[in-house]
């Protein structure tokens, strides 16, 4: 079976099974970016606390966390953990933001994408999942998402090698599927569902749609 059918049949089961996820929830691009950076190392939940932190304070802006320093703007994000270390990334970021397209993400999302991918991995503190996450759901640029998850079903599923890197899991779906922003999204959304409520640590395989395809 091709690469393509087979990836093609995973998703289509993992739809069926879970349906539309809608995600990445946020109101705007640039919530979705504050969010992409914040949710490093934690869950969601928490995420949702620290961005209502900054609405509330009327800072969820480029302009208005480019107005805070460092320590409050580590208070606002404190529910996220790690709030200083991702303090300094956020504005390291919006600060990138306003040197290169004065603040304005339209600006920035209208970069052609791997020239936009490689600066934003410039930035100190965002990395391959971040870029993409950025990329792919606040600009609806078409690049994959890669997290443990998609490493931990698909290496389980022996469809990659225990060993392969982020950039070689990218690949995989980059180069055998349409390139398709939706796709993209639903397919990284569903993942992470069946990351979370099956692939875990300790697998939970009885009852996960993708048992089949082991």
């Amino acid at each position: 079976m091709s690469k393509t059918r087979t990836l093609l049949q995973i998703y289509q089961k993992m739809l069926d099974t879970l349906g539309p996820r809608q995600w990445w929830p946020g109101e705007t691009p640039f919530e979705v970016v504050i969010g992409a950076i914040l949710t490093q190392n934690t869950n969601w939940s928490n995420v949702e606390k620290a961005i209502k932190n900054l609405k509330q304070a009327g800072k969820l802006t480029p302009k208005g966390i480019h107005e805070l320093n460092v320590t409050e703007l580590a208070q606002l994000i404190r529910p996220s953990g790690f709030f200083n270390v991702k303090a300094k990334r956020v504005k390291a970021f919006v600060n990138w933001l306003f040197s290169k397209y004065d603040g304005k993400l339209p600006r920035m999302f209208a970069q052609d994408l791997q020239t936009l991918r490689s600066d934003l991995l410039a930035v100190k503190g965002i990395g391959p999942e971040t870029a993409d996450s950025i990329l792919l759901y606040a600009g609806n640029m078409p690049t994959f998402v890669v997290d443990a998850y998609t490493y931990r079903i698909f290496s389980r599923h022996e469809l990659i090698p225990e060993e392969s890197t982020y950039d070689e899991i990218k690949s995989l779906f980059e180069e055998n599927l349409p390139k398709d922003v939706k796709l993209f999204n639903e397919y990284h959304a569903l993942l992470v569902n069946i990351g979370k409520m099956f692939c875990k640590p300790k697998k939970v395989c009885e009852q996960c749609p993708l048992r089949d395809f082991l």
